[in-house]
C-alpha cells in the first residue's frame, strides 16, 4: 500500500505530536523501541495501534476538510501529506537566551537531555584542563535562582568540592521565590554548606569573551559576565556594574514554547497564542476556536479556578495528560468532556547526588530533606512511572548506580587513609 494511502488510514484515530528531544525525532514503532526514524517503517509496523504517536522535527499545519465532511487537519511533513480529524500538541518549551547580549554564544542552556550531556562534556574537559595544584580554581556562574538554577548550582558545587566555586546571580532578592518555605530553607542549607555564593538583586546585562589586554596578559577565565543592580533601592548606583569572571556560564532563566514556525510568528498564527507564544486552551484543554485540537504542557496557557496562570511544571503537564486522554476519547465518542482541575500535590527538588527536599501539600509545615528527601523523591518518581516494567528497570538502574557510587566513595576514603597514615 502506498505510504500516502497508509497515512490517510489514520485520519479517524488522530495524530499525536510530541517533541522527543532537542535533536532526535522519530515515529512509534514496536520493532524500533518506539522511536523509529523511518516514517514508512513506522507506519508498516503500527497498523494495530489505535493512535499514531508522531515525533516531528518540523511541520506545516494546514486546516482543511477531510473527505468533504467534518473539519480536519492536514499535516505536511517533509513533503508528505497526511490527514487527521484529531490533533494533540505537546511540544514543551526550551531555554530563551536571546534576551541578553552574548548569552546565545557563550552561555549554556539547561532545559533538555542534550543540554545536560553537553554540560557534562565541557565540565570534564575543564576538569582535565585545570587538574593540578598549580592551576587556578574553577569558577562557574549560574544565571537564575529558580528551581532549575538552584538544583544545578547545588549539583555543580557538590561535583567541584574544593576545586572551585559556584556563584548564582538573579534579579530577585531571594532564591526559589515560588517554592514552599521548607524547600527554600533546605536549599539555603545545602548551598551554604557547599560554599555557593549568592549574588541577588542584579541582572545580567551582557556576557563577553575575555580577551588579552594591550600588554598581552591573558585572563585565567574565558568569560566575563556583566551585572547591574535590578532596582533603584540598591546600595549601588543604577548605572554601576559588577563583572564576574567565569570558566562556564549556565543559563536557567526565561523559556519559550517549542512551536512550529507557522505558529510562532511570521504573520501566520493558525492557533491563538498569548504574548509569551503559548497556545491558549480552554478548561477542557482544547485550543480555543479549534474543538478538534488539544494541547498540553509548557507550550500552553491555562488559568486555574482562581484565575491564576498554571505554572509550567512537569506536575501540571502530567495531570493534564490524564484529562486530555479522557477528553480526546470523549470527543471522538461524543461524550461530555471534563474540565481540567489542577491539584497541587507538593513540590520536590534535587540538591545533589543524595540530597533533596520534598514538601507535600496535604501536610502543612512538613519538609523531608537530605537523604530522607532523596529517598522520598525517588519513590515518588517510581510511583508515577507508567508500568511495573518501567519501575523495575529504573529501580534496578538506581540501585546499581548507588552501589557503584558507594564503592567508589569507600575506595577514595581508603586511598586517602593509606596515603596519610598519621
Amino acid at each position: 500500500m502506498p505510504l500516502d494511502d497508509r497515512a490517510v488510514l489514520w485520519r479517524e484515530t488522530g495524530v499525536f505530536l510530541k517533541k522527543h528531544s532537542q535533536q532526535h525525532f522519530g515515529f512509534p514503532c514496536p520493532q524500533c523501541n518506539y522511536v523509529c526514524q523511518d516514517m514508512q517503517h513506522a507506519f508498516q509496523n503500527c497498523e494495530e495501534n489505535s493512535l499514531l504517536l508522531g515525533f516531528l522535527e518540523s511541520m506545516n499545519i494546514i486546516f482543511g476538510t477531510c473527505n468533504d465532511h467534518d473539519d480536519g487537519i492536514m499535516l505536511i511533513v517533509d513533503q508528505l501529506r497526511f490527514r487527521t480529524l484529531w490533533l494533540l500538541l505537546a511540544l514543551g518549551a526550551e531555554s530563551r537566551r536571546d534576551i541578553v547580549p552574548g548569552a546565545v554564544e557563550y552561555a549554556l542552556p539547561f532545559s533538555s537531555l542534550e543540554d545536560v550531556l553537553e554540560i557534562d562534556r565541557q565540565l570534564k574537559e575543564l576538569e582535565r584542563e585545570k587538574f593540578g595544584a598549580d592551576k587556578p580554581p574553577i569558577n562557574l556562574v549560574v544565571v537564575g535562582a529558580g528551581y532549575c538554577g538552584v538544583e544545578l548550582a547545588a549539583t555543580l558545587a557538590e561535583r567541584l568540592g574544593d576545586r572551585g566555586k559556584v556563584q548564582i546571580v538573579d534579579v530577585s532578592p531571594d532564591i526559589c521565590t515560588s517554592a514552599p518555605a521548607g524547600n527554600r530553607e533546605a536549599a539555603y542549607k545545602v548551598l551554604s554548606s557547599r560554599g555557593v555564593e549568592l549574588i541577588m538583586g542584579v541582572f545580567a546585562s551582557a556576557i563577553k569573551k575575555s580577551t588579552s589586554n594591550e600588554s598581552g596578559f591573558t585572563p585565567h577565565y574565558p568569560y566575563s559576565l556583566e551585572l547591574k543592580p535590578a532596582n533603584k533601592t540598591s546600595k549601588q548606583p543604577r548605572d554601576s556594574s559588577i563583572t564576574l569572571m567565569a570558566d562556564m556560564v549556565f543559563w536557567t532563566v526565561g523559556s519559550k514554547p517549542v512551536l512550529p514556525p507557522e505558529i510562532e510568528g511570521n504573520g501566520s498564527r493558525p492557533f491563538p497564542v498569548n504574548g509569551r507564544g503559548q497556545v491558549e486552551v480552554d478548561d477542557t484543554l482544547r485550543v480555543k476556536g479549534y474543538p478538534r485540537v488539544f494541547a498540553i504542557g509548557d507550550s500552553t496557557y491555562l488559568r486555574n479556578t482562581s484565575n491564576q496562570p498554571l505554572p509550567a511544571t512537569a506536575q501540571v503537564a502530567f495531570q493534564e495528560s490524564d484529562y486530555c486522554g479522557w477528553n480526546l476519547w470523549a470527543a471522538i465518542n461524543n461524550q461530555p468532556l471534563l474540565p481540567f482541575r489542577y491539584q497541587n500535590l507538593g513540590e520536590m527538588m534535587t540538591l545533589g547526588r543524595n540530597d533533596a527536599a520534598v514538601t507535600v501539600s496535604f501536610v502543612d509545615g512538613v519538609t523531608l530533606e537530605g537523604s530522607l528527601g532523596h529517598a522520598a523523591r525517588k519513590l515518588a518518581y517510581l510511583y508515577r512511572l507508567p508500568t511495573n516494567e518501567h519501575r523495575v528497570k529504573v529501580g534496578l538502574s538506581w540501585f546499581v548506580k548507588s552501589a557503584v557510587d558507594t564503592l567508589a566513595s569507600v575506595q577514595d576514603t581508603l586511598t586517602k587513609l593509606a596515603s596519610n597514615p598519621t
